[in-house]
Order: structure tokens, then sequence, then C-alpha cells
């Protein structure tokens, strides 16, 4: 019995990838706006009820492309050297992990948020708006941030104002590695770890030094970090 539930858990896994290549695959050779649900289920050789089962509507797969950034950047924090970072290159690193695992559609994730900023598509606004707070929150979670009371809702309200401001930057950023965005991030972590230090007296390991590779340590496009 565990085996079979086993099966079809991975089938059902399987599929539902395929689904999202599909609607990817779909929106990069049109544009995400002219993606229909129908069309992908056409391009699998599927039916819209297969497509229905794992999908209820086409922001669905939106989410589920953002899942499997949410998923990459945990996986990076569970690499050997992550806990040797400091809190500051903790964030850097998960963010910019999170990013570089939608880098290779970068047009077509573009296109997925300006889609839902329009004025008629006030109905995904608001869970677009609880999908960044479930992103911000994982990263909080994998970069062991454990603040509490008013300093976590000001870490929080920071990080959320950052991973934003990174977003937007990187959708358009076309440098090598998307480095300009990875100064843009340090810089603006920087400057958010000053303020905490200003208030707070500074996060507990804010000064340990780093073992592995060090984030960048200025941002010509953001303050300096």
């Amino acid at each position: 019995m565990a085996q079979r539930q086993k099966a079809a858990t991975a089938r059902h896994d399987e599929l539902l990838d395929r689904i999202v290549d599909a609607a990817i695959a779909l929106g990069e050779e049109k544009s995400w706006e002219a993606v229909r649900l129908h069309g992908v289920a056409d391009a699998l050789g599927i039916t819209l009820d297969d497509v229905r089962r794992h999908f209820r509507e086409k922001e669905d797969v939106v989410d589920a492309w953002f899942d499997r950034a949410d998923a990459a950047m945990l996986r990076e924090s569970e690499a050997p050297d992550f806990q040797n970072l400091t809190p500051r290159q903790r964030v850097h690193r998960l963010i910019m992990t999170w990013l570089g695992a939608l880098a290779a559609h970068r047009k077509v994730t573009r296109q997925m948020i300006y889609g839902k900023l329009e004025p008629g598509h006030i109905h995904i606004l608001f869970p677009g708006l609880m999908r960044v707070s479930r992103t911000v929150q994982w990263v909080r979670e994998s970069a062991h941030r454990d603040a509490t009371y008013a300093r976590r809702a000001l870490e929080e309200t920071g990080l959320t104002t950052i991973y934003l401001m990174t977003f937007f930057y990187w959708m358009n950023d076309d440098s090598p590695e998307s480095a300009s965005t990875s100064r843009f991030l340090d810089g603006w972590l920087g400057l958010a770890e000053r303020l905490d230090r200003a208030v707070y007296g500074g996060p507990r390991g804010a000064a340990e030094k780093p073992a592995g590779k060090t984030a960048p340590q200025r941002a010509p496009d953001g303050p300096a970090g």
C-alpha cells in the first residue's frame, strides 16, 4: 500500500512539473498573457480535467513556479558552509538563490508579475501579497532569524521591502550572473544591518567571521554596504 501511494505521489508530482514546464515554454513562445490552460493540455496531450486536478486556475501555475524558487532556496540553506556565514550573508545568499532559480525564464517571470499589477487584476493582487509574505517567512526561517515582538515586525517589514525592491531590480537586470542585483541587494542589507545595530545594538552573530565566500561589500546601485 505504501509503495502504491508513493508511486501515485511521484506520478502526481511529475505531471505537475510537466504542466508548469509546458506553461513556461508557451509563455516564452508567445507571452504569459497569451498562455491558456487548454493550450497547455494540448501541448502535453492530456485533458483539461487532468490540468484541473493539479491547478484550479492559471494563477496557481504562477504559484507553482515560485514554489520552485522557494524549494531551491531551502535546499541552499542546507549547504555545509551555510551556517558559517554571517546573518547578512545568509539572507543575501538565500535571496540570490531564489532569483537564480527563476533566471532562465526571467522574461516570463516579469510578465507574470506585471500581469498581477494590472488594474483589472485586483482579485489576484492580494493573494500575490500573501505569496510574498510566505517567501519572506521562508527566508527568515532559513537564515535563522529569531527576533521577536517589535523587532521581528520591523525586521519583517524591512526584509519584505528589500526583497521586493531587489526582485523588481532583478527583473530588468542584464548584467552577467545578475551581479548588479547582487550589489544592489547587499547595499540595502547593509543599510538595514546598520539601522538594526543603531536601534538594538546589532543582531546576534553580526560580527561573526564567515568561513566561506563573502558577499560583495559595496553597492553602487544602492546604499553602500
